[in-house]
């Protein structure tokens, strides 16, 4: 006889959390120090806890349900799948898995799609597309990066959450970043010479030319302070590339699908990527998916050549149909068009707080896609917490955050506001709002330690 505490919606949120804790382990945590909120529920931009309070998601969970909790249609499509075919091999052909790779190449304008689980597994496996097609080994990111957590796309990322499992792979070589605020080559961007690629370029004389088999960088930075590239940065990477014989890849697992108003964000800058990785935003986290689209010359190499890669749920039928009506909604629901009005409204918020907050030393965004950076001294721009670490004051604006049921992500010295792109004017206000009263906080504890 099964017993009531086995039984799915019976258990208490105490009990819930109990069991997860005692039989299940929960990413980037120390087990022992582990509080997990109870999820029951959630509709839009709002979830429901364990408690039955409902939280303001404005993290969109991990920047990854961009149509919002419980879509409707998202759930449809489903079920209606579900009853259709729930699992299919992957060397088998089905209906949604081929609407999804047409659809892709079409908005990317790149030429097929192979089907992972995640973003780390597309990272994994364009890495070893882009040896294999040009027979090179080196794979060059950038330090304030991050492209997933398996052993491969660890090592790719420049994310101290790698330190533990180095040495990873071979051949990876970092450079720095487009990062402005901080340049690490002491410039603004109206004096530099865009030594954030230039410097790219010794290092691949360095290396090796012919060594280099790719650049793989985010499309916007995501997880390690939502870093925004100047206008001419990715047509200068482009041409870098091109000059080298160097495969391009975009790794648009957080930054695509219409976080930033687009299908994915380089194409706000009209470059095209030689590879594109995604996931997240691709089903908007309704079901687990990801994928490597490539261009034609990529494409066409495997028509010969053995692909070393597999996948059992590569191409899984229920997956595939959610992201199907996934990408269906940003157009028929007008998903950009909401994201550039809320992101410009976002935006002179942003603006606002950077000049009315001293803790606040720099905004950046794109889209419903932004950050805030904290410090300590605008002047002197000392991070309000350590590189890898946390402070008093980022633990105090957090705490009030969350009091006030507002769900965000912050890390370091940063403050995320990536909301579902469903949400709706008055709701991000009401957000913004919480930020404010945290961030007048932060202002009060600075200047009672001053």
């Amino acid at each position: 006889m099964t017993s009531t505490q086995d039984r799915p919606g019976v258990a208490s949120a105490h009990d819930i959390a109990q069991m997860n804790r005692d039989y299940t382990m929960f990413s980037w945590s120390v087990q022992g120090a582990s509080t997990p909120m109870v999820m029951t529920g959630g509709k839009g931009s709002h979830f429901t806890d364990g408690n039955g309070d409902s939280w303001l998601d404005f993290s969109s969970q991990l920047i990854n349900l961009n149509v919002g909790h419980q879509h409707p249609r998202m759930l449809e499509a489903i079920k209606k799948q579900v009853d259709t075919l729930c699992f299919a091999g992957p060397s088998f052909a089905t209906e949604p898995r081929g609407l999804l790779g047409k659809k892709l190449a079409e908005v990317t304008g790149l030429s097929k799609a192979f089907f992972t689980l995640g973003g780390s597994g597309a990272n994994e496996n364009a890495i070893k597309m882009a040896r294999l097609v040009t027979g090179r080994d080196k794979i060059i990111t950038r330090y304030r990066s991050y492209h997933g957590a398996t052993m491969g796309s660890m090592t790719a990322s420049g994310d101290p959450r790698r330190w533990p499992v180095e040495p990873g792979v071979p051949g990876v070589v970092r450079v720095f970043d487009p990062y402005c605020y901080r340049c690490p080559f002491g410039k603004t961007p109206d004096s530099c010479g865009r030594e954030c690629v230039s410097h790219i370029e010794e290092v691949i004389q360095m290396e090796g030319p012919t060594s280099i088999a790719a650049i793989l960088v985010e499309g916007i930075t995501g997880s390690n302070g939502l870093i925004v590239p100047p206008d001419d940065y990715y047509p200068k990477l482009r041409a870098l590339c091109d000059r080298y014989g160097i495969l391009l890849i975009t790794d648009e697992v957080m930054s695509g699908f219409g976080r930033t108003g687009k299908w994915v964000a380089t194409q706000h800058w009209g470059i095209r990527p030689d590879i594109i990785t995604c996931a997240k935003g691709l089903t908007s986290g309704y079901m687990p998916l990801g994928a490597v689209i490539v261009n034609e010359r990529v494409a066409n190499y495997f028509e010969d050549h053995m692909l070393w890669g597999g996948l059992t749920y590569s191409g899984h039928p229920v997956s595939c149909a959610a992201g199907v009506e996934n990408l269906a909604i940003y157009e028929e629901e007008h998903i950009f068009e909401r994201v550039d009005e809320l992101g410009a409204h976002l935006a002179a918020r942003l603006e606002a707080m950077k000049a009315k907050y001293a803790c606040v030393g720099d905004v950046r965004y794109k889209g419903l896609f932004s950050v805030l950076e904290l410090v300590k001294d605008k002047a002197t721009k000392e991070p309000l917490a350590p590189f890898n670490g946390t402070s008093p004051e980022m633990n105090a604006l957090a705490a009030h955050i969350k009091s006030k049921h507002v769900y965000a992500y912050s890390r370091f010295n940063f403050l995320w506001v990536c909301p579902p792109l469903v949400i709706t004017k008055d709701e991000l206000d009401a957000g913004l709002d919480v930020y404010e009263e945290g961030l007048a906080k932060v202002d009060a504890l600075l200047g009672a330690a001053g």
